[in-house]
């Protein structure tokens, strides 16, 4: 199961994290967010070890959706060394994902 992280813990949990961080942007009721949990419950399943997945309902949390100017639903994104580094593309299936994760 992925972990649900809010505002308030979000940089800390980020910054602190020794490997690189994936976010997915969600809200209830968004057939595309569901489809892309699933997602990435596989990939956690495969890359866990080596990639922290988390996600985050903006309708709950407002800042940092805000702070990354989200504007489309899902949205997932990339932080490495604490940082935001770049939007993950290709959000329909693990394989695409896995393709563009910082994997050691």
């Amino acid at each position: 199961m992925i972990e649900e992280i809010d505002d308030r813990r979000f940089d800390r949990v980020v910054e602190t994290s020794t490997k690189p961080v994936l976010v997915e942007f969600w809200q209830p009721g968004c057939g595309g967010c569901r489809a892309l949990l699933k997602e990435l419950e596989r990939l956690q399943e495969d890359v866990g070890d080596r990639v922290l997945i988390l996600k985050m309902n903006v309708q709950e949390n407002h800042q940092i959706p805000a702070e990354l100017e989200i504007s489309s639903l899902p949205a997932l994104a990339l932080y490495k060394n604490g940082r935001f580094e770049r939007f993950i593309g290709g959000l329909g299936k693990m394989e695409e994902i896995r393709k563009q994760l910082p994997l050691a």
